[in-house]
């Protein structure tokens, strides 16, 4: 009994001190929530005491992740092409020399890149395999991947459900961790906004004076941004003062064109920036008096609606979703019907007349996103 008691407690010294080398995967590492949330996991991954590792295809985000003390190797991880399946070898040799313990897939290529290479492995030398489903992809063998971790992480309530109604998942292996922002996001001090509130309205035309309504999204035809001017031009015909802001890359430039020429034709160019990507959008929130997530297609996870509401400005979005989900979470006022305009046009309008009141909240903290990702990296080895 006694040495049996031994054993355990050297078994839980050995799991409390154990350091771990991880390797996240991703095709990119330039803008979005995935992208975000690998440098969120990779810097708690170091302030724990872990090595980090991520593969991607390259970004504008690789340079914060060196610089924080993760190690990148660029491949094209994430090219849907034949010549993909040549970079197994390249993704076999660091495996073994990094002396890797856990492969966290965040994307459907990468992960069969990364599941085809763990096959090569013995089983008593193989990293465990972890996946996150990020998103409602197409239903098929493909995606199929994101379901075959040894541990499985989905992003909401929205997407838990997704997997098990359409892979018939093993729940056991199913972890519920919502992306989150820091307990700490608040409101930069007065005379810092002022700082970047003077440049922001000499680089912004046209914006003094007037209500701001954003909308932060990768610009696409499903994320609600042609509804988003629709409701600009009608404010504008009814004679309020008011400036859309619309910020996020453009999936391409062809898309860009067409909302460029939509705005042109309605004649609101005065009254709406396309912003592009940019790093500062903690600061575009607090500038803005209402953001809006008119995603037409269910997204995953409303990150930019926790973000809104933890810096204290009203989110109007559609009831479909993990956006839905969060926001009748933390900000129910807030939620509207999917694709009904008239409600998106009074609930507008009520919030500029009176701004709501937002009650704080701890949900959806990035602190506690990061330690129940460590914990389940940890839990393989608490066997």
């Amino acid at each position: 009994m006694l040495i049996l008691l031994q054993r355990n407690f050297l078994k839980i010294i050995v799991n409390v001190k154990r350091k771990l080398n991880i390797l996240q995967v991703l095709p990119s590492l330039n803008s979005g929530g995935v992208e975000k949330g690998t440098l969120e996991i990779a810097d708690y991954l170091l302030k724990k005491g872990h090595t980090s590792f991520v593969i991607s295809g390259g970004g504008r985000l690789v340079e914060k992740l060196v610089f924080d003390g993760s190690r990148h190797l660029k491949l094209n991880i994430g090219k849907k092409s034949p010549f993909t399946l040549f970079l197994i070898p390249i993704l076999l040799a660091f495996i073994l020399k990094n002396k890797i313990n856990i492969i966290h897939a965040r994307s459907r290529l990468p992960a069969w890149i990364v599941y085809i290479t763990l096959k090569l492995i013995p089983k008593s030398k193989r990293p465990y395999f972890v996946t996150t489903v990020h998103g409602l992809n197409s239903i098929s063998w493909y995606s199929k991947i994101m379901t075959l971790g040894d541990k499985v992480i989905v992003v909401s309530k929205f997407i838990q459900k997704f997997i098990a109604d359409t892979y018939y998942t093993d729940i056991n292996k199913v972890y519920l961790i919502h992306r989150g922002v820091p307990i700490n996001l608040k409101k930069l001090s007065q005379v810092k906004f002022r700082k970047w509130n003077k440049k922001f309205e000499l680089e912004i035309n046209n914006i003094r004076g007037n209500k701001i309504l954003s909308i932060s999204a990768r610009l696409s035809r499903t994320k609600g941004i042609e509804i988003f001017i629709n409701l600009i031009n009608k404010l504008i015909l009814d004679g309020k003062k008011i400036h859309g802001l619309i910020v996020g890359e453009a999936k391409s430039e062809n898309y860009l064109n067409i909302i460029r020429k939509k705005i042109k034709i309605l004649g609101i160019e005065n009254h709406i920036s396309i912003l592009g990507y940019r790093p500062d959008v903690y600061e575009i929130l607090q500038y803005s008096d209402i953001s809006f997530c008119l995603s037409e297609l269910p997204e995953p996870f409303g990150r930019g609606v926790i973000e809104s509401i933890k810096i204290g400005t009203p989110v109007i979005g559609f009831d479909i979703g993990g956006a839905g989900e969060q926001l009748r979470d933390i900000f129910p006022e807030g939620l509207i019907k999917k694709n009904d305009f008239n409600a998106l046009y009074l609930k507008t309008n009520e919030f500029l007349f009176k701004k709501p009141v937002i009650k704080k909240t701890n949900l959806y903290s990035l602190e506690l996103m990061q330690k129940k990702t460590l914990d389940l990296y940890l839990s393989f080895y608490k066997r």
